[in-house]
């Protein structure tokens, strides 16, 4: 069953929050390199566990990460890494912790060869999903299949966010993800 046709059976609270996700951001273009880190973060963060629980502690994310601020997350230091696996408001596991901060280092490199993390996607679009799966492993930290393969579909690069019956497929392909363009 898809995410469209499963967040109508969800309970309240759970259908509001996974409606408002699903009707204004998932499968939706990220410009803002921030912000597509923010959103890399997160998929990583949500491996083992449910992206319910992601998106509940979204904000917290943001406070803890200073609103994804790449720049900011790579010169974080010892003391940034025991805060924020102090901090119960995000998922505190090592890996993923070290995980943001490397991948912080790599966006800035990226950043510095191609201009942005965005146009470093662009440079390599397209791609099948295997390909950017290893492309990420060879690249990044704790980027698996699946936050791999999320993360791309979330942010308009991969096809599958939404069903094509979804009234949010009709809305993405006006503003025509990078999936759309071959």
């Amino acid at each position: 069953m898809s995410y469209c046709n499963y967040i109508p059976m969800m309970k309240e609270p759970s259908r509001t929050l996974h409606k408002n996700y699903h009707d204004y951001h998932y499968g939706f273009p990220i410009h803002d390199d921030d912000e597509l880190f923010g959103r890399l973060i997160m998929e990583i963060n949500q491996a083992g566990l449910s992206w319910e629980t992601i998106l509940k502690k979204e904000e917290s994310f943001r406070k803890a990460y200073d609103n994804f601020n790449i720049k900011k997350i790579a010169n974080y230091t010892e003391t940034d890494c025991e805060r924020l696996l102090n901090d119960a408001g995000i998922i505190r596991n090592k890996l993923k912790v070290n995980a943001a901060i490397e991948n912080a280092k790599t966006i800035l490199q990226l950043q510095d060869e191609f201009g942005s993390f965005e146009k470093w996607l662009e440079h390599h679009h397209p791609k099948t999903q295997e390909e950017w799966v290893k492309l990420f492993k060879k690249i990044f930290r704790f980027t698996g299949g699946e936050i791999v393969n999320e993360f791309l579909m979330s942010i308009g690069y991969l096809k599958g966010a939404h069903s094509e019956d979804c009234s949010v497929y009709q809305q993405i392909l006006k503003i025509k993800p990078m999936w759309l363009q071959k």
